[in-house]
């Protein structure tokens, strides 16, 4: 069941991310049986490392602190909806639950290609019902607005 309380986590390590410069406006959460297992943000600029997304740092932090590859009975909260990248991440791990704020329209208004590569790779119409769930959009968005007044480097 979506708690605001998560996405406000994600929220405010995207904004950790943005002030830090580590990369864009995205933060993540990983919940599981109503605590926080661990959160992330995009660090694809300050570790040079074109895989680390808010969801993959997210999820490489609560694998490591539960000892396990398996993140089943997790839930992932995340301010955009994952890329094709992400999702395969988050499927891998076998995240049970995704809420996202904002879509991948909005990733691309701000300059990603997230839309580009979803297409490229098929789209989502295959994932299970209810697996991902756009929630807070607006906070999320407000997010989004605030790293693109800043002038950090575009990738």
């Amino acid at each position: 069941m979506y708690k605001k309380e998560y996405m406000d986590l994600a929220v405010k390590e995207a904004r950790e991310g943005i002030l830090s410069r580590d990369g864009g406006p995205f933060g993540a959460v990983v919940v599981k049986n109503g605590k926080v297992i661990a959160s992330g943000h995009n660090r694809v600029l300050s570790s040079n490392d074109s895989t680390c997304h808010g969801e993959i740092d997210a999820i490489r932090k609560a694998e490591s602190k539960l000892g396990t590859y398996d993140l089943s009975g997790c839930e992932l909260y995340t301010t955009g909806e994952p890329c094709p990248m992400c999702l395969a991440a988050i499927l891998w791990a076998n995240i049970e639950k995704v809420y996202f704020g904002c879509n991948l329209s909005d990733n691309e208004r701000i300059g990603f290609r997230d839309a580009r590569f979803d297409e490229l790779l098929g789209g989502r119409a295959k994932l299970p019902e209810g697996f991902m769930e756009e929630r807070d959009r607006e906070t999320c968005l407000e997010v989004f607005r605030e790293y693109e007044e800043t002038d950090g480097k575009r990738y």
